[in-house]
């Protein structure tokens, strides 16, 4: 399963010309990936957000909003660059997480549809559906850079820094050393639109650009999916990647993305199987072939199955209708029948819990 966070596509564009110590584009600080929150007491606990990491550059009227990438992301997001260039402050350098907040959770479908080519677009969402941005890093402020200081003087910082401002799209991301609170965070408030926690290292300086000292726990999901197709691997005649399918509520089988974490001693024994059920396409919704928002797989043949088998895999995100990353294979479940296999497993359900989420993110 690819281990990195979806980076929008965006076009190519030119900065605004920042005269910073820390400008644009600047590597932001990454993390490795572990199982379990850490213990101890030598770490800062924050939430994951959902939606796009962002680092923010003013210099007077001059604002640029950078991906993760490295690539401009200012004009998709024209309510932001407004709202940072109404602020007091006219030097600063923030890192932090842009989201779209949909009722009462946080919506990565309505943040995607902000890229988009068309300005008359992006500016008709921008009022409709406004971009808010949580600020957990200060790299710049008041004439100083700080990225050599350590994560707990750079937190001071950053709530003295949001101690001055007042507006309703820009916000101070929660943080914590409570390793209890963190739990209660991962436990109770993924389903509204917490991807996880990060735990940042005490005493460490910004790590532009490694992942030596921060750490990630992501949510993981698993559902059970249809087998409707199979992908033989690049170059060979044994299987290299399940389709998966979902069925909904008409009854159609949905197309929701591929697995193709199968062990390699299974692989010729699992070939001859499927190579024995082909059948005609069994997708109605959506069809595997070219190249996905999510997926760099971009090859278009493949073998369709009838849909009789039946595998659990585990997925980090679902959006707009498929797995934002490949799955992992689990497990086969042949005593579950294919039509058992619906996409409420994956769709989110009413929650019951977003005071909380707004009791957090206000």
């Amino acid at each position: 399963m690819a281990s990195r966070k979806f980076a929008p596509r965006v076009t190519e564009g030119s900065w605004p010309e920042i005269d910073l110590p820390v400008k644009p584009p600047f590597p932001p600080m990454e993390a490795k990936r572990v199982a379990k929150i850490p213990t101890g007491e030598s770490w800062q606990f924050e939430p994951k957000w959902d939606g796009f990491r962002a680092l923010v550059f003013r210099e007077g009227d001059a604002v640029a909003i950078q991906s993760k990438a490295g690539q401009p992301l200012g004009r998709y997001f024209p309510e932001l660059v407004e709202a940072f260039r109404s602020l007091k402050p006219k030097q600063f350098v923030l890192d932090g997480e842009i989201v779209v907040p949909a009722g009462g959770i946080l919506s990565f479908d309505d943040l995607l549809l902000r890229i988009h080519p068309a300005e008359s677009r992006i500016r008709k969402l921008a009022e409709s559906s406004p971009a808010h941005f949580y600020g957990f890093d200060v790299l710049f402020v008041k004439g100083k850079p700080l990225h050599t200081l350590p994560i707990e003087t750079r937190r001071e910082r950053l709530e003295t820094f949001f101690e001055t401002l007042d507006h309703p799209l820009v916000h101070l991301s929660p943080a914590t050393t409570d390793r209890k609170i963190a739990g209660e965070w991962f436990s109770e408030l993924g389903p509204l639109g917490l991807d996880g926690i990060m735990a940042k290292r005490l005493g460490e300086p910004y790590h532009s650009g490694d992942r030596e000292g921060m750490v990630k726990v992501k949510h993981l999901k698993t559902a059970d999916c249809v087998v409707g197709g199979f992908r033989y691997g690049e170059g060979t005649k044994s299987v290299g990647s399940l389709l998966l399918g979902l069925y909904d509520d008409e009854e159609r089988l949905v197309y929701i993305g591929h697995t193709s974490s199968i062990r390699k001693d299974d692989r010729i024994a699992l070939t001859k199987q499927l190579e024995s059920m082909r059948g005609e396409n069994p997708f109605e919704v959506r069809m595997p072939g070219g190249p996905s928002r999510w997926s760099g797989e971009r090859s278009s043949e493949w073998e369709p199955l009838r849909p009789e088998l039946v595998c659990e895999v585990e997925y980090d995100y679902f959006s707009q209708g498929r797995f934002r990353h490949g799955s992992k294979f689990l497990r086969w479940r042949p005593e579950k029948k294919p039509q058992q296999c619906t996409m409420d497993q994956v769709l989110p359900a009413k929650r019951a819990k977003g005071k909380k989420l707004a009791k957090l993110v206000t």
